[in-house]
């Protein structure tokens, strides 16, 4: 029902997405750090729940509702690019730090984890963009059942996600110790996810786009 191109093509654009900084990269990252890989896998399902959402909305299509209400759309996209450029200035001030930055943050138990992980990938910006104006672009009600098609794209995106965030969530304490010897390079790395994340909230603030939905 879907071709192969289309599950080929969403795989990319997840791939390009879980590896560009964000927030849910950012969260997992000092999560784990803080509080050691358990914690982080724990919130990474709170991240997997956000995603179980989004695909949710996606095969009801929600997009329609955007395509009919511009400037709801328009809103997420604002909310979302002010809510990165918010992360980059936490990174970037002076005196910021890196999320592989080892900090004393309070031990949270695994609801709560859980809960910010769910949190903090529905309030992720990138992740509604996808859902709403690209993964529609994959679809083609000629091949069959549109809410189908958009279940198996969805899950093609999700396993992507999860499987490279969970490699994440499993490295990060020994990047941040590397990073903990290496002063130059922890700067290196700070400017970079700062100078990305800023540049992709000017980036979707900018854009003109309308969101797109499959109709035949």
């Amino acid at each position: 029902m879907v071709s192969v191109g289309a599950v080929v093509g969403i795989a990319l654009v997840a791939l390009g997405l879980v590896l560009t900084p964000g927030p849910n990269m950012v969260y997992l990252v000092s999560r784990s750090v803080a509080q050691g890989r358990r914690a982080g896998l724990v919130s990474l399902l709170g991240v997997a729940a956000g995603f179980g959402v989004y695909l949710a909305a996606a095969v009801a299509g929600i997009a329609t509702v955007f395509v009919l209400v511009p400037p709801l759309y328009t809103a997420v996209k604002l909310a979302g690019a002010a809510y990165l450029l918010w992360l980059a200035w936490r990174t970037l001030r002076p005196g910021g730090s890196s999320a592989f930055t080892p900090q004393a943050l309070p031990v949270d138990r695994p609801r709560r984890l859980f809960a910010m992980g769910l949190l903090t990938n529905l309030l992720n910006p990138k992740i509604a963009i996808l859902y709403v104006s690209l993964l529609p672009q994959f679809v083609d009600p000629a091949r069959g059942d549109v809410a189908v098609q958009s279940l198996l794209l969805g899950a093609t995106q999700i396993t992507v996600a999860l499987t490279v965030n969970a490699l994440i969530v499993l490295t990060a304490g020994s990047v941040s110790a590397f990073l903990v010897r290496r002063p130059g390079w922890a700067r290196v790395q700070r400017w970079v996810t700062g100078s990305v994340l800023a540049a992709m909230a000017v980036r979707i603030a900018a854009d003109r786009s309308r969101a797109a939905v499959a109709t035949g």
